[in-house]
């Protein structure tokens, strides 16, 4: 599917630091639906001065935890103030697309997990960490490695988001395929994958498909992926992946058990295969929207909820890195999508890593622009 035409809006610079109060009503794709009317979007930055900001998560309190990757720190931020929770340089490989990348937390609990590069003795991984958070959210300790050996070569296709899934002790770690071409479709290997793992032993969920192998596949939940850059739980509890495609197709992605996702660049790395190949032995899952040619680089996604969204409750909303800006798309009980909007106040704020539905239904998203900031994105 192509992505539908965006609309500029000429913002002035003093809008860009403070709010944007800008209606928008965009037009759903042919034959999709209905148009649907945006609410108006009140746009705050909270967080500022942050570099190649890769994740936001609330704790509690008003906190919110910001994850930036080249410099491998974790900052707490609460009201409009920043301080570090953890400085990671010598835990951390930072290279190319891989360094501190996602995290998920367990305010309750007070545990968080990050996804970052890592340097062993052997060469370059990509690995997920837990650690345990004091009571104030002023530092860390207890750090424990949850799964390690994701592969890693040039610090490209690092994937890595996280997402802690309801109604069950698993997290889900999506991977990319270190832009290795046999990866995606090498079942032990756990690049272009996404996995499914205990939270806190890093033992395989038991009803993975391959849960009783003694290989790496048994954290496997599904594979054929590219580069997966987004996780989200529907409210039917239903799991869906974002993945970056080649010079074509980013993908939205319902993940079904097992399921194989067509990402095949093989002999060496050739990135003029499909995205989902056909033709390959077995059954293939479809996209549930792709971008077609172009990419937009879409990136993280959450599902958003609440009434005050008005035709936007209930839609998946995604950032786009090189297209800047974030498409909420509906998709149907079964599925099938059935409209996209891209609200022009959106399209002002450069590249757009990360989003994060906050417990009061406000969006929170990084920008990943080198001088970067979180926005707070919710309807007037």
């Amino acid at each position: 599917m192509r992505p539908l035409l965006r609309t500029t809006l000429a913002l002035s610079t003093a809008v860009l630091t403070a709010l944007a109060l800008v209606p928008a009503e965009a037009s759903a794709p042919p034959g999709t639906g209905a148009r649907a009317a945006v609410p108006d979007l009140r746009i705050r930055t909270v967080a500022r001065g942050l570099e190649t900001t890769w994740d936001v998560q609330q704790a509690p309190g008003g906190r919110l935890l910001v994850t930036e990757r080249n410099r491998a720190r974790i900052s707490v931020v609460r009201k409009g103030k920043r301080h570090t929770l953890a400085k990671l340089s010598k835990l951390v490989w930072v290279s190319g697309e891989t360094g501190l990348m996602s995290m998920a937390v367990d305010a309750d609990k007070r545990f968080l997990w990050a996804c970052h590069g890592h340097m062993t003795g052997s060469g370059p991984e990509v690995m997920v960490s837990r650690w345990r958070v004091d009571k104030k959210w002023r530092k860390v300790a207890h750090r424990r490695t949850i799964i390690s050996g994701l592969p890693s070569t040039s610090g490209r296709h690092g994937g890595c988001r996280l997402l802690l899934e309801r109604g069950s002790d698993a997290l889900l770690v999506g991977t990319g395929d270190a832009a290795t071409g046999t990866n995606p479709r090498n079942l032990d290997s756990l690049g272009g994958k996404v996995l499914r793992v205990h939270r806190n032993t890093g033992a395989p969920m038991s009803d993975n498909p391959y849960a009783g192998a003694t290989t790496a596949r048994r954290f496997v939940w599904t594979w054929g992926h590219r580069n997966v850059q987004g996780l989200a739980q529907r409210a039917d509890g239903s799991l869906w992946s974002v993945e970056h495609g080649s010079y074509r197709d980013d993908e939205v992605n319902l993940l079904v058990r097992n399921g194989d996702y067509g990402w095949n660049p093989v002999p060496g790395y050739n990135e003029s295969v499909p995205m989902t190949d056909q033709s390959l032995p077995g059954e293939q899952q479809e996209a549930k929207w792709s971008s077609g040619d172009p990419t937009l680089a879409t990136s993280g996604a959450a599902w958003v909820s609440g009434a005050k969204w008005g035709d936007l409750d209930g839609t998946l909303a995604v950032a786009a890195l090189k297209a800047g800006e974030v498409l909420f798309m509906r998709f149907d009980s079964s599925g099938t999508l059935q409209s996209v909007v891209q609200p022009p106040a959106l399209q002002a704020f450069g590249r757009l890593r990360s989003i994060t539905a906050a417990r009061n239904g406000d969006l929170l998203i990084t920008t990943d622009n080198g001088n970067d900031r979180v926005l707070r994105v919710s309807p007037r």
